[in-house]
C-alpha cells in the first residue's frame, strides 16, 4: 500500500496515472484545492507504484517505508474514505480530450514562470504545435515556488524539475530578466499582442493587503509577502529592522498557510535553517536577533483558521518548539507584556483576537489587541501582516483594483468596458485571486489553455502579421541582458556550487547583477 504524506502539492499527476482510480479528490471532485493533501484508498491500491513515480515532490511512499513522524498519514489517507463514503475508487474508463484542428504556425507568449505558468506551458506543448516564448521579470524561473515556498519545505520545490524539462523543448524560447510594462526598457502589452497570436499572463499575486490601523508604517511592521521574499532571496527586498537587544518576539496577523510558514521560519533554531536554501542575508539577521516566540493572531476561533491541518501539524516537528493555543476568550490570557523567555521557543495562537494599533516611538515595540472583550498589549519587535494578497497592476492592461485581479471571463481578459480582448488570457491567482495551491493552479491553467484552443480552432484569434524573428530583435533592442535557457542553467549550477561547501542545496543570489554575471553576460 502506498501513502501520500504532508509534502503533497495536489499536482494531481498521480491521479492520471493510477490504473484503479484510487487517489482522491480528483480535480473534478468536491474538495479538490481545499483538501490538505490527496489521499490513496488503502482498500483499492494495488501497489503498482505509478503514483510515486509521477509525484513531482516525492510525497508518496510505501506504508512500510514511512518514518515514525509520517506514519500518521496511513490513518489520514484511510480516514478520508471513511468520512467521504460517496467518493469511491475502482477501475474507470479513461476519457480523452477532444483534439480540434488548429491553424498552423501559432505563436504564443507566456508571461510568468510560477506554477500556473508552468502548467499552462505543459498543456500548450501537449495540446498544440505552437511556438512559445516564456517571459519572466526575474533572471531565475519559478515564481512563488522559488520565492514563496518556505526554505524548510524543499520537497514542494521539486515541481520545478518538471517545468525545467519543458523549458528545454525546441518549441520553447526562454526570455528571463525581461519585464512587461510601459516604462523604458520594458516590453509593452501592446507589443506582445502585436508579435504573438495569444498572450497568457500568469503573474500571480505579489502585493499584500493592509491592516488599516495606526502604526502600520513603523519600522518593524511588514507584510508576509515582503518578509517571505526577503528570506527567500528575491532581489531588491530589504530586511525588516530586527534589534538584537529586543523582546525576541514577533506577532503574525492572520492564520493562513503563509502565516504559519512565517511563524515556523522565525521561531526555528538558526542552526536548523542553516541547512536550507534560505537567503544568507536573512540567516545572518535571524542568528543575531534569534526570535524565541511568535504570537499568531486569529480573528475567529481555531476551527475557522485558514491554514490546512498538514501545515499546522508541521509546527510540531520543529525541534524544541512548544505550541500554545488560546481559543477560549473567557480564559486567562497568556502574559505577553514583557520579553520572550529565552530559555525556550514557542508559538502562541491567540484566537478571537484583532489588532487595534501597532505601538512604538521610533520602531515597533508592541501591538495593542482585543482578545474577546479584553484590550491588552503584546510586546514585540516585529509585526507581520498576512491577511491576503492581490495582483500588481501592469501598465497597459486593464485591472480590477477592487478585487486585485485582471478582469476576465473564464480566463479571457476583458477590457474596461467588459469586452473580451481577443488573444489575451490570464490564469492562476492573477485570474481568480489568491486561493488554492499548486494543484488548483494546475486545473486553472489547463482550463484557460483549453479556452485558447477553442478560440484558435474557432477562428477567434487575431493572427500576428510580424515575422517570427521580429520579437527577438525587439528584445535585443529594448531589454538589457535578456537571459535564455543556457543562462538560467548557469545561474542554477552556480548557486548549487556555492551551497556545496556548507552542505546546503544552494546559496541563492540576491542581486540581479550577480545573476546576470553568473548567466555569462560578464564575459560578453
Amino acid at each position: 500500500m502506498f501513502v501520500i504524506t504532508q509534502s503533497c502539492c495536489s499536482d494531481a499527476a498521480c491521479v492520471s496515472v493510477c490504473p484503479v482510480n484510487c487517489i482522491h479528490p480528483t480535480p473534478e471532485e468536491r474538495g479538490f484545492g481545499s483538501s490538505d493533501i490527496l489521499h490513496i484508498d488503502p482498500e483499492t491500491c494495488i501497489d503498482c507504484g505509478a503514483c510515486a513515480d509521477a509525484c513531482p515532490v516525492d510525497a508518496i511512499y510505501p506504508a512500510d517505508k514511512l518514518g515514525t513522524r509520517d506514519k500518521v498519514f496511513i490513518d489520514i489517507n484511510a480516514d478520508f474514505y471513511k468520512n467521504n463514503a460517496d467518493i469511491t475508487s475502482g477501475w474507470d474508463q479513461v476519457e480523452y480530450p477532444e483534439i480540434p484542428k488548429l491553424p498552423a504556425g501559432l505563436r504564443v507568449a507566456l508571461v510568468g514562470t510560477g506554477p500556473s505558468g508552468g502548467y499552462a506551458l505543459r498543456t500548450i506543448l501537449d495540446r498544440t504545435e505552437a511556438q512559445v516564448t516564456v517571459i519572466d521579470k526575474l533572471p531565475t524561473p519559478g515564481g512563488l515556488v522559488r520565492a514563496g515556498v518556505a526554505p524548510d519545505h524543499p520537497g514542494t520545490k521539486g515541481v520545478l524539475r518538471g517545468f525545467d524539462l519543458l523549458y528545454r523543448d525546441p518549441r520553447v524560447t526562454m526570455a528571463t530578466n525581461v519585464e512587461v510594462g510601459t516604462d523604458p526598457g520594458q516590453i509593452t502589452p501592446a507589443e506582445l499582442a502585436e508579435h504573438f497570436d495569444a498572450v497568457f499572463y500568469a503573474v500571480g499575486a505579489s502585493e499584500s493587503r493592509r491592516l488599516g490601523i495606526a502604526g502600520e508604517d513603523l519600522p518593524g511592521s511588514t507584510s508576509a509577502t515582503d518578509l517571505v521574499a526577503w528570506y527567500n532571496a528575491v532581489p531588491g527586498k530589504e530586511a525588516p529592522p530586527l534589534p538584537a537587544d529586543g523582546t525576541g518576539r514577533a506577532v503574525v496577523v492572520g492564520t493562513g498557510n503563509v502565516a504559519l510558514d512565517v511563524a515556523r521560519i522565525l521561531v526555528s533554531p538558526p542552526e536548523l535553517l542553516a541547512t536550507t536554501d534560505i537567503a544568507d542575508r536573512a540567516l545572518r539577521i535571524l542568528e543575531q536577533q534569534n526570535i524565541h516566540e511568535v504570537v499568531v493572531l486569529g480573528r475567529r476561533d481555531q476551527a475557522s483558521a485558514a491554514y490546512t491541518s498538514a501545515e499546522y501539524r508541521a509546527l510540531s516537528t520543529i525541534p524544541g518548539v512548544e505550541i500554545v493555543v488560546h481559543d477560549d476568550p473567557s480564559a486567562e490570557i497568556p502574559d505577553l507584556r514583557g520579553p520572550a523567555d529565552q530559555s525556550k521557543r514557542r508559538i502562541v495562537f491567540l484566537y478571537h483576537t484583532s489588532p487595534d494599533e501597532i505601538v512604538g516611538e521610533q520602531r515597533v515595540e508592541g501591538v495593542t489587541v482585543q482578545t474577546g472583550g479584553t484590550r491588552h498589549t503584546v510586546a514585540a519587535d516585529l509585526v507581520v501582516r498576512s491577511i491576503g494578497y492581490r495582483s500588481t497592476p501592469i501598465a497597459g492592461l486593464p485591472f480590477d483594483d477592487e478585487r486585485g485581479v485582471f478582469p476576465n471571463s473564464d480566463g479571457r481578459m476583458l477590457d474596461d468596458d467588459g469586452n473580451v480582448i481577443r488573444g489575451a488570457y490570464v490564469l492562476g491567482w492573477a485570474k481568480r485571486g489568491p486561493s488554492g495551491g499548486i494543484g488548483t493552479n494546475k486545473v486553472c491553467a489547463e482550463s484557460t489553455v483549453e479556452d485558447f484552443i477553442r478560440d484558435a480552432a474557432g477562428g477567434r484569434l487575431e493572427r500576428t502579421t510580424t515575422e517570427s524573428k521580429a520579437f527577438a530583435a525587439l528584445l535585443r533592442k529594448r531589454a538589457r541582458h535578456v537571459i535564455g535557457y543556457r543562462g538560467m542553467r548557469a545561474i542554477d549550477v552556480s548557486e548549487r556550487r556555492r551551497g556545496l561547501p556548507q552542505g546546503r542545496p544552494r546559496v541563492k543570489y540576491t542581486d540581479v547583477a550577480d545573476m546576470v554575471g553568473a548567466a555569462g553576460w560578464r564575459k560578453r
